[in-house]
């Protein structure tokens, strides 16, 4: 039995025996924290070591009142090992493993006997050296409660943790010898009135509600990475005890800002971490809260903010719980001085005062400042040096597998009480919501219960009775919602779409020769460690299918965020609306691993008029500086430029940051073939005379001039021709082209 119990632990033991449980001896002994047998029996034991009830590991002692076949236990034993006088229990001999000596033991105090209106006040280190001279070389088991006497009042601890040398962390089977170098920290059991003081072994264990933390049950999903860098710079120099810190040298951390694009966890986080930590609930401060209109009244709410912990520190210095102060939208207050222009310097008020209490001369050790903000930019840099927002975090979107644990964060319940249809695939749903923020696929979630619910009701009759049980989930609701919920930083689809509204045709060996150069590059972007950006320019005349090129490569490319820049999003923006519209689409871009931006008609961007000729400078600088810019670690971009007019884009230097030019043709007479056969408008015998007509024509004039000629009198119905009814007369469709070559 002890083998098959300590498997995978080192240890282990002979076959068990049955012996009959009786009470220690007297009272002495039984605060001793050992079991006693007879001589005889002690001999069938090597170690003198013995499992009992196949749990806790007792140290054996010879006793002359104690007879063969007997085990005496006292009262504490007895109810650990679930026994009582006269019982049977199994006891086996135990060996111990190599690298058996405990490295930290947590012990939890309380009286032997509750005493009302008692307060007695224990000295940690003489307490540690009575234990550890008591208990010496017994074997300590978690959640083991063991009896003591010290100066005339008998007491009982509990094992809370017990740590071996080498070992990181507990688990449920964790026991070791009580060495002399075991570090033993001291706790007070609730209510109990003892009161433990000298603890300058006790590390600060009491920062945290919990011993562990469990991401999933916060609700926060894949966000580990990073709450794993916050707890590392944040907070593990406050689990330590005072004194190894300042022999250290260190001062803790005493700020953390998140950053990071709206709906990715940043306030999530931070409410979470304030229900982690023991000690004063979190001040939130929402950033316009604190502003007020009276002279110094602004001033003064950031000083109540540290009123309690300035307090608190100077009563109790080092042993004062820890103060969190979360400021949502902190970039509401703490703009970089100087930057506004209200005439009161209110803002430059704040920044100052709030640096003043964090890190001033008199500077409080007890405040976490925990600051969110989008915009990391507006901030004050002496803000954000170390020593006051020191840690900076970045939220961002969700990968993957992250994405998965939020839907499964929010789909939880669902699943418990069978309202998730079988279909569900929620892999499947993590890899179809790239760019999704956390934020966005609760939206999705929600949308698709929405479906569900709403297949229950009846409009006819809203008074109808609800069938709670027929409600289900399904994934034709998720995808539906999906096309419901768009992510903020996910591909253009439909300004894409728009390009492009015929679609993909067959227009020649040139068309697609272009097209498939253009996809080897989304290829080199996904693949390639050296060449984070990728850039590519498509010339042509006006109207030879660029811009429905460029979407289509975006489309198919299949990345998460794809983003058209054109002039007619941007009418009536002044140039320096234009140029913050611009670096917001390659900032947005840089947020995902894989990109692609089209700035189309560039000549258009940067108004370019002919006579002059005209155009922004401004607009014209910022476009060739992000084009060289080299993206963040780990992004990768491609940008597609189109213009009809290359010649003055070399003129201002454009050309020459593009990576790759290709020049986009117009048709010739048999790539305007294969447009009209696919059109399928002409009789099969005009199908040359009309590609003969359409001759070096740009492939949008040729959609145009079969539309024209679908339409009139001579025409046809254009219902028919589409439908393949009827075909475009020929002649017409001459006359048509004659006008339009004429004027």
């Amino acid at each position: 039995m002890a083998g098959r119990y300590y498997q995978g632990h080192g240890g282990g033991g002979g076959g068990g025996a049955s012996m009959e449980v009786v009470s220690t001896p007297n009272q002495e002994l039984a605060l001793t924290n050992c079991a006693y047998v007879s001589s005889g029996d002690l001999r069938r034991f090597p170690n003198a070591l013995a499992l009992v009830a196949d749990a806790w590991v007792f140290t054996l002692r010879a006793h002359d009142a104690v007879t063969s076949g007997r085990i005496a236990l006292n009262a504490i034993q007895r109810r650990q090992a679930k026994v009582s006088a006269g019982d049977s229990v199994t006891v086996s001999s135990f060996v111990p493993p190599e690298d058996f000596k405990l490295a930290l033991l947590t012990l939890e105090l309380e009286y032997a006997k509750a005493r009302a209106n008692r307060n007695d006040e224990l000295d940690a280190v003489v307490l540690a050296q009575q234990l550890r001279k008591r208990f010496l070389d017994q074997v300590m088991t978690l959640g083991q409660r063991v009896p003591f006497e010290f100066y005339g009042t008998n007491y009982v601890f509990t094992v809370n943790q017990a740590l071996l040398e080498g070992q990181e962390s507990s688990t449920p089977l964790d026991r070791g010898f009580l060495s002399s170098d075991t570090y033993i920290i001291f706790e007070a059991a609730p209510n109990s009135g003892i009161k433990v003081f000298n603890q300058k072994e006790a590390a600060s264990s009491k920062l945290f509600k919990h011993k562990e933390f469990n991401l999933e049950k916060l609700g926060i999903g894949g966000l580990s990475a990073e709450f794993t860098d916050i707890f590392r710079r944040a907070f593990a120099s406050r689990v330590f005890p005072p004194h190894v810190v300042s022999k250290l040298g260190i001062k803790h951390v005493k700020g953390i800002l998140l950053y990071g694009p709206p709906g990715t966890g940043k306030t999530l986080m931070a409410r979470q971490i304030g229900k982690l930590l023991n000690g004063k609930d979190p001040k939130i401060v929402n950033g316009p809260e604190v502003l007020s209109k009276f002279v110094g009244e602004t001033e003064k709410n950031v000083r109540d903010l540290f009123a309690d912990a300035e307090n608190e520190q100077k009563t109790q210095g080092d042993q004062s719980d820890l103060h969190v102060i979360i400021f949502d939208e902190i970039d509401a207050i703490c703009k970089s001085r100087g930057s506004t222009r209200d005439g009161t310097g209110v803002h430059d008020s704040i920044v100052n005062q709030l640096l003043t209490k964090i890190d001033g001369v008199e500077a409080l050790n007890n405040v976490l400042l925990i600051g969110m903000t989008n915009r990391k930019d507006l901030l004050d840099e002496a803000l954000l040096r170390p020593g006051r927002l020191e840690v900076h975090i970045e939220i961002n979107l969700p990968d993957e597998n992250g994405r998965l644990q939020i839907l499964q964060i929010h789909t939880n319940k669902m699943k418990e009480n069978s309202f998730l249809s079988p279909d569900i695939n929620l892999h499947e749903l993590a890899a179809r919501t790239k760019n999704y923020s956390g934020a966005e696929l609760e939206g999705v979630v929600k949308s698709a219960v929405s479906f569900a619910l709403n297949r229950q009701i009846t409009m006819d009759d809203l008074t109808k009775p609800l069938d709670e049980e027929s409600i289900k989930v399904t994934m034709d609701d998720f995808v539906n919602a999906l096309h419901e919920i768009t992510p903020a930083f996910g591909a253009s689809t439909d300004n894409l779409e728009r390009c492009r509204l015929r679609g993909i045709v067959d227009c020649g060996k040139a068309h697609k020769h272009i097209y498939q150069r253009a996809m080897l590059l989304v290829e080199q972007v996904k693949v390639s460690k050296g060449s984070p950006l990728v850039t590519c320019l498509l010339e042509g005349p006006a109207g030879s299918g660029k811009s429905a090129m460029a979407a289509s490569v975006g489309i198919d490319s299949d990345f998460a965020y794809v983003k058209i820049i054109s002039a007619e999003t941007m009418i009536g923006f002044s140039e320096s609306s234009k140029c913050a519209q611009i670096c917001k689409v390659f900032e947005d871009a840089y947020k995902s691993q894989f990109s692609i931006i089209i700035l189309d008609d560039i000549e258009r961007l940067l108004e370019y008029v002919a006579i002059g000729p005209r155009f922004s400078n401004l607009i014209s600088q910022t476009l060739l500086v992000l084009l060289k810019r080299v993206p963040p670690k780990g992004k990768n971009l491609l940008v597609i430029g189109t213009t009809s007019e290359v010649g003055f884009l070399e003129s201002v230097g454009m050309c020459d940051v593009f990576s790759v030019t290709y020049h986009v043709p117009k048709l010739k007479k048999e790539d305007a073939k294969k447009v009209l056969q696919n059109l399928n408008v002409f009789d099969e015998g005009d199908l040359d005379a009309a590609a003969e007509a359409l001759d070096d024509m740009p492939i949008k004039k040729l959609y145009t001039l079969v539309e024209m000629s679908a339409q009139g009198p001579t025409g046809g119905s254009a219902e028919a021709i589409y439908a393949g009814e009827e075909k475009i007369d020929i002649n017409h469709f001459f006359s048509i082209l004659s006008d339009i070559i004429r004027y």
